[in-house]
């Protein structure tokens, strides 16, 4: 079925209970790589909460795009094995906790038609809570239906990129990832079998299971934690990415970054394919 537009729009649940705790933590840092040098104890402290030791167990900030997963506004009839995810958008209104119980609140912010045979983008927000209704994070999610569009909807007004400098990359990263990385992010709530069945992954036309966009998302994280943040997730004010091409399990993602003050720009590529897999991307820390 077509998405039913404009009714869509009006989808929202408030007030939905979620927890998580230090287990669900570490278990995201591993999904996104962190602990693969053993010996690097800034990344430890992010995988290991240190009982003979005494050491505070830190949260990626990323953390926050699993840490209330499936809340949403509502259910929207989609083709599901043509779904991926486009845009992520978090802002940080306090320090995540290592252990919570939260609530969620979620609403469709917009839909905008491409056209039949280009797919639709659905924006979604969910504004997760602590126990006194203070917020923790805002997350604004971009999703690409690519075989929903030609329902009716408009393609005007949707937000404007940030746009990356064009003077040459102050610095740059690679970070590897390993084969079986989209098997150990799935553990932290995306079981979709576009990143773990291979006959489902050639069904969706790709070659075979891809990452999770938002493990994509998560390694960017780490590319300016390590860089610009000194392994510090207070410093996050914002984080935000679009997701330009799928990335695969076993490949380098080497991070180009651009600092202008408080503002990290940065896009992700692949060499080895010569692609562009994330575009638009900036951090804002603290000043």
């Amino acid at each position: 079925m077509p998405i039913d537009y404009p009714a869509v729009l009006n989808l929202k649940t408030e007030a939905v209970p979620y927890s998580w705790s230090d287990r669900e933590v570490m278990l995201y840092a591993l999904g996104i790589g962190m602990g693969s040098d053993p010996s690097n104890e800034k990344e430890l402290h992010f995988v290991n909460e240190a009982f003979s030791a005494p050491a505070t167990l830190k949260v990626v900030p990323t953390f926050a795009s699993v840490c209330v997963w499936g809340a949403r506004p509502g259910v929207i009839d989609l083709n599901r094995v043509r779904v991926v995810d486009g845009e992520r958008d978090i802002t940080f209104h306090k320090e995540i906790p290592v252990a919570a119980s939260v609530t969620a609140d979620a609403r469709v912010r917009g839909v905008y038609d491409k056209g039949k045979d280009k797919g639709a983008i659905i924006q979604n927000e969910v504004i997760v809570r602590d126990g006194e209704g203070n917020k923790i994070v805002t997350i604004i999610s971009s999703t690409f239906a690519r075989g929903d569009g030609g329902f009716g909807g408009s393609s005007e007004g949707m937000p404007e990129p940030h746009q990356v400098p064009d003077r040459a990359p102050d610095r740059s990263i690679e970070i590897p990832i390993r084969p079986d990385q989209a098997l150990i992010y799935r553990l932290s709530g995306d079981r979709n079998p576009l990143h773990s069945d291979p006959d489902f992954a050639r069904r969706a036309g790709f070659p075979k299971p891809i990452l999770h966009g938002m493990c994509t998302y998560g390694l960017t994280c780490r590319a300016v934690l390590q860089t610009y943040a000194d392994y510090d997730p207070s410093a996050f004010q914002r984080h935000r990415v679009r997701l330009s091409a799928p990335v695969f399990p076993g490949e380098i993602l080497t991070v180009y970054l651009w600092r202008d003050g408080n503002s990290i720009s940065f896009e992700g590529h692949v060499r080895d394919r010569q692609v562009t897999v994330v575009k638009n991307g900036q951090t804002v820390l603290a000043s």
